[in-house]
């Protein structure tokens, strides 16, 4: 299924919390040395317009990341730091809000030497798009990033840092997200794992939750 495009929802919510944990913890990671491979399993386009129609249509950036850019002044923490710079390099610093970089913008942001970036797209537009923006720092796979995911592991760099967050358009998507981190845990115990994934009224994210539970990953932080 490949009707999902993440232009409609970019900046919105749930996109400030999924990248400001994506920055922190490469931040964290980066503390040491040792050289992360990074891979974005549902990578969409990396890059999104603010003004186009199609976010415009949902308007969903304006409670997102416009209210964020309204209150940066007061934003004292740190750990806010990383995502304020670069929302204010993307937008030429003129303080305007036009542009929000996508998950694999935020990762190629902070690669080093050692560092390398993997990503997955299978929708064929947005994968185009992926490809032109990526040039030589990132490697573009146009298949599942949950299969594909499993085999790129384990990685030659020592650490390892995923990001898995499908559109759970398909209801399987919740077990099928488990039962990956289950497989990848198994196959590089040394690495972490994001998952993102939606809290819904249906409560379908339930499948999710219990699918960990009951797993053998123990070292597990819920954020809502």
């Amino acid at each position: 299924m490949l009707s999902y495009l993440h232009a409609f929802h970019a900046g919105n919510f749930a996109d400030i919390q999924k990248h400001a944990a994506l920055t922190l913890a490469l931040s964290m990671m980066q503390a040491k040395p040792s050289g992360i491979a990074c891979f974005d399993t549902h990578a969409g386009s990396a890059v999104y317009d603010l003004g186009s129609d199609r976010a415009r249509k949902t308007g969903e950036a304006d409670t997102g990341v416009q209210k964020l850019w309204q209150l940066r002044d007061s934003l004292q923490s740190s750990d806010w730091q990383p995502v304020l710079e670069l929302l204010d390099r993307l937008n030429a610093g003129d303080g305007r809000l036009t542009t929000y970089p996508g998950s694999p913008f935020w990762f190629r942001q902070f690669l080093r030497v050692d560092d390398a970036l993997t990503t997955f797209e299978l929708h064929p537009s947005e994968s185009e798009q992926l490809a032109g923006w990526a040039g030589q720092k990132v490697r573009v796979m146009r298949e599942d990033g949950l299969k594909g995911l499993l085999g790129q592991l384990p990685p030659k760099q020592p650490r390892l840092l995923a990001l898995i967050d499908p559109s759970y358009e398909i209801k399987s998507d919740y077990s099928a997200v488990a039962k990956t981190l289950q497989k990848a845990w198994q196959k590089c115990r040394h690495g972490v794992y994001l998952i993102w994934y939606p809290v819904l009224t249906s409560g379908l994210e339930k499948q999710l939750i219990e699918g960990l539970r009951s797993g053998p990953v123990r070292k597990i932080l819920r954020s809502e």
